[in-house]
Order: structure tokens, then C-alpha cells, then sequence
């Protein structure tokens, strides 16, 4: 058996509330030289493609880390529980869009940040859309959910409107599938 090139040998956790637990620990190359690695482990979650036609549909909240509203995909993940990615996203779907899907097809697995977190993703195509009404939690006060043309968020996405690495990445995905 060879040697991992990463050993774990303490870690301890910094920081923990309902959402994610941040880690840092202690390790050593394969070389043998030490240091450390902060890690932030959260759960993976959904990303939706709602399309409908030639549309699809964003949301457009509050980041408060940045401080800024912008527009990106309908995404999000459940809260301390695991469930299962399809249940997840038919869920996070209805509860920001308030649409309902009678199809959702998984399209691929992404990480969001894979040199820091363990965080990773599912994405989504849902079609055969009906209107239903949206659930929105507390922290998604204020997001309004519109349809736009797929080659305006392609136009979003080219000239810098659209910033969220997530919903660029499913998009590309779903272009490079066939799917859009």
C-alpha cells in the first residue's frame, strides 16, 4: 500500500453552528514537512435549471456576504438532515420559484470549492413546470424569481451581469450536455 500524500494527525474544530463547521488540521506530506489545512465542511446541495421552452428561470436575493443582490439559478440544501438530491431539489425549487416540476433530471456533480470545503453539488433540469406557491425561508427575504430568455442569461453570464460561479458552471453543463 503507498503512502497517502496527505496525513491527517489532530484536528479541531474552530467554528460550528447549524450551517457548516469549519476544521483546521494538522498534517503531514508525503515529504514529511507539516502544516495545516482549514477546511469548511458543509452540506452538498442543489442547483435547479427550471426551463421551460426557450426560458429559464432565476432568482435574484440578497448575498449578505458581499453585500449585493444578484441573479443566479434556484439553489439551495437542507438543514442538518440528508436527503435525498432529487427530494432536495423538487424541494428548494418550489420553495424559491414556486414552481412544481414533473420532471427533474439529473444532470452532473459538482464541488464548490474543493481547495477549502468538502461542499459539492447536484445539478438539475426540471421541466414540465406548473405554478404552485414559493416557501421562502427567513433568509430569503426580498428574492424575487423571474423568466428570462436562455440567451439572456447567456448574454448575462458573457458580459458580467451573472456572477455566481454555481449557476455559470450548471449552465455551461447543461449546454455542453445538449440540454439548453
Amino acid at each position: 500500500m503507498s503512502k497517502p500524500e496527505i496525513e491527517t494527525t489532530d484536528t479541531t474544530v474552530v467554528y460550528s453552528n447549524r450551517w457548516m463547521t469549519v476544521r483546521e488540521d494538522t498534517i503531514v506530506r508525503a515529504d514529511g514537512s507539516r502544516g495545516i489545512y482549514g477546511v469548511v465542511e458543509k452540506q452538498d446541495f442543489a442547483v435547479i435549471a427550471a426551463v421551460r421552452e426557450q426560458s429559464i428561470f432565476l432568482v435574484e436575493q440578497h448575498r449578505y456576504p458581499i453585500g449585493k443582490r444578484f441573479w443566479e439559478l434556484p439553489q439551495g440544501s437542507s438543514e442538518g438532515v440528508n436527503v435525498d438530491p432529487v427530494t432536495l431539489a423538487h424541494a428548494e425549487l418550489q420553495e424559491e420559484t414556486g414552481l412544481i416540476a414533473g420532471s427533474m433530471l439529473h444532470v452532473g456533480h459538482l464541488y464548490e470549492a474543493y481547495g477549502y470545503s468538502s461542499q459539492g453539488y447536484d445539478v438539475f433540469l426540471a421541466t414540465d413546470l406548473r405554478q404552485g406557491e414559493n416557501k421562502l425561508d427567513p433568509e430569503e427575504q426580498g428574492l424575487v424569481c423571474r423568466e428570462f430568455s436562455v440567451r439572456a442569461v447567456e448574454s448575462m453570464i458573457l458580459d458580467g451581469t451573472l456572477k455566481d460561479g454555481t449557476t455559470v458552471a450548471a449552465f455551461g453543463l447543461l449546454r455542453l450536455k445538449g440540454l439548453l
